[in-house]
């Protein structure tokens, strides 16, 4: 398998998810987590028939981090829920290219998904932004310096496609290694 299981019980399978896999399937026609993780209960408990696995949230094809699945509906719905009543914090690590200015702050956009190009387009607050765009707005604080890069965690207030990526770099401060959003 290409994910080590981080916890698990008869509810809720946690995973290590690596870069570059995608945690849902699309048009690559690459395998996603999702059916790698039903092959594994699978075989691993041996069951027949169909597995259930539902996905609670996701990650970008080249992030890595904790991967969060309901192996029942029930938990679905209930883990769903939480997410909705934002009863769980997610927090992130991000190396960037840049130091951001400030050291620590809150950011407000308003983002766009361009599916076509499978990017989000990020407007500040006071511009006239597209229409369709919605509120971003996450918290960030630089951790520490590593080399010629900057580590900084950050705390999503809301959870749009490609935020913590698109927001950063309208910032100024790329992801490392993210050339769809200007990193080098």
């Amino acid at each position: 398998m290409h994910f080590e299981v981080l916890y698990e019980d008869n509810h809720l399978i946690a995973i290590n998810k690596p870069t570059g896999y995608l945690v849902q399937g699309d048009d690559t026609g690459d395998t996603p987590l999702v059916e790698m993780v039903k092959k594994y209960i699978k075989i691993r408990y041996d069951k027949p028939g169909a597995v259930f696995l539902g996905v609670i949230h996701r990650l970008d094809r080249p992030v890595s981090g904790v991967l969060l699945f309901a192996r029942t509906s029930k938990a679905l719905s209930r883990m769903n829920k939480l997410f909705q009543e934002r009863k769980i914090e997610k927090v992130y690590w991000a190396i960037t290219e840049e130091q951001p200015d400030p050291l620590e702050a809150t950011l407000v956009h308003f983002i766009k998904k361009d599916r076509e190009k499978n990017r989000v387009h990020v407007y500040a607050p006071d511009s006239r932004r597209a229409a369709g765009a919605k509120r971003a707005e996450l918290s960030y604080r630089m951790i520490s310096r590593i080399g010629s890069h900057y580590l900084l965690e950050v705390s999503l207030k809301t959870g749009r496609p490609h935020q913590i990526r698109g927001q950063l770099a309208k910032h100024g401060t790329p992801i490392r290694g993210d050339v769809k959003y200007g990193a080098k």
